[in-house]
């Protein structure tokens, strides 16, 4: 059985970034907690709990030390609130999020409605939506859209980690709906190589494995774009959860990961996949 992997695949520079500045937070050796899961990926905020550093759910959890902002980046009045509180605030917001944020807060300045595509409850957006000015609208899908719109212009923005065909069937939607329209397409290059790569892997190989915390929005798209054009694809968090049937009869085995997915973790999964052909 043949192993490929995308050409694309596994971490990012933003959670790579996020990484090293919570270890170095650790290193510094004050009490160190991060609000919110740093990255969606269970293990990897497993073994950063190993080292001490745990998952604060809100800032009344913490009174004292370094709070670390998680790679989705937050509402601008919670760092207010954690600086005035006394706390060391590390950001570690991933770049390509912070431009999001950025271009939401300039388009609602100009007088935009701002129009996020991405998903409601997911950290990010709702991010992007505390920068974005009180009419901003989440849209996730075509049929999210209201009937009538708040106003004639509209800004677009999109999670950084959604699919460019979801922005693309949202501003076509939005076109003969308003007088003007701006369109910022804030999806990272990392996320889009990594889905340009998994399709084109997807499509010549008979088993498609991503591997990802499941509660990753970039994994999850991966694997919406590959089961689009291979419906053998699976999605998986780490070995264990590999079933030796998906591979019956296969000839060749895909594998890519998420963005938040650690190389080390990818590479468990394709040793696990190397020893079923055994």
């Amino acid at each position: 059985m043949r192993i490929e992997v995308a050409r694309h695949a596994g971490v990012c520079y933003g959670v790579e970034r996020a990484l090293k500045m919570v270890s170095e937070a650790a290193n510094a050796g004050a009490p160190v907690r991060t609000l919110g899961p740093l990255i969606h990926n269970p293990q990897a905020v497993e073994s950063l709990r190993a080292r001490g550093i745990e998952v604060a759910a809100c800032l009344d959890e913490v009174d004292s030390g370094t709070i670390v902002i998680r790679t989705h980046g937050v509402d601008p009045a919670i760092i207010a609130e954690a600086r005035e509180k006394g706390l060391d605030v590390v950001d570690a917001t991933c770049p390509f999020v912070s431009t999001a944020h950025q271009v939401a807060e300039q388009l609602s300045a100009d007088g935009y409605t701002v129009v996020i595509v991405g998903e409601a409850d997911h950290p990010e957006v709702e991010g992007i939506l505390a920068h974005a000015g009180g009419d901003a609208l989440v849209v996730e899908e075509v049929e999210d859209l209201p009937v009538k719109l708040p106003s004639r212009r509209v800004g677009v923005v999109v999670q950084t980690t959604q699919s460019l065909s979801r922005l693309t069937a949202v501003v076509d939607a939005l076109l003969p709906r308003v007088s003007e329209m701006k369109v910022h397409n804030t999806i990272c290059s990392a996320t889009g190589q990594r889905q340009h790569s998994a399709e084109v892997l997807a499509r010549t190989v008979d088993v498609m494995v991503v591997v990802g915390g499941h509660n990753s929005g970039n994994t999850n798209r991966l694997a919406e774009i590959c089961r689009a054009v291979n419906p053998r694809t699976y999605h998986v968090e780490t070995a264990a959860e590999l079933r030796s049937e998906w591979f019956d009869a296969a000839e060749s085995v895909g594998v890519t990961a998420g963005a938040s997915t650690p190389h080390e973790q990818m590479q468990g999964v394709i040793a696990a996949v190397e020893a079923l052909d055994a």
